[in-house]
């Protein structure tokens, strides 16, 4: 690695934290420790966007990864129940996921133009999520929120998030 790219110590330390969480999971399940199921957490601790598996599928492909789409598909799986990364539906027949480990809880709008996903935390859903399962008499012990939005334009139509036509 070019002695230019400095790694972020935060980040790295969270890409061992997962991993070693992983190593544990894996083993407690009788599941095999692969090189490309190692490399496959790497890549999505490596960033935290949303993504979906045909962008992680040509991620690893760009970096020169050997893998598969059926290994991207089952380590994903085994990622969603060790619990460290979250399978969300934005309303589009394409599971989205992102980073679950040391991610506080937070909800997402999703432009209805470009479908670009924009997390956002506010208390007061916390407090709302809260209340009703005081209300209804349950231990909320998760949720999710998802918003749907048209994007503000600028004079000429276009998306001020994305830069887009939103005419087309």
């Amino acid at each position: 690695m070019p002695a230019s790219i400095k790694k972020d110590p935060q980040v790295e330390k969270t890409k061992q934290q997962v991993r070693e969480l992983f190593t544990t999971y894996l083993e407690q399940n009788q599941q095999r420790k692969t090189p490309e199921r190692y490399a496959i957490l790497d890549e999505i601790y490596s960033s935290k966007a949303h993504f979906d598996v045909d962008e992680l599928f040509v991620k690893m492909k760009s970096r020169n990864y050997h893998v598969s789409r059926a290994t991207v598909y089952n380590t994903l799986d085994l990622l969603v129940e060790s619990g460290l990364v979250k399978r969300h539906q934005f309303g589009q027949n394409t599971s989205h996921y992102e980073q679950a480990f040391g991610y506080k809880q937070h909800d997402h709008l999703i432009c209805n133009h470009c479908k670009k996903v924009f997390e956002f935390c506010d208390p007061r859903v916390q407090q709302i999520t809260s209340t009703m399962g005081q209300l209804l008499k349950f231990e909320v012990s998760s949720h999710s929120l998802h918003l749907y939005g048209n994007p503000s334009t600028n004079d000429l139509g276009e998306c001020i998030q994305c830069g887009k036509d939103t005419n087309k």
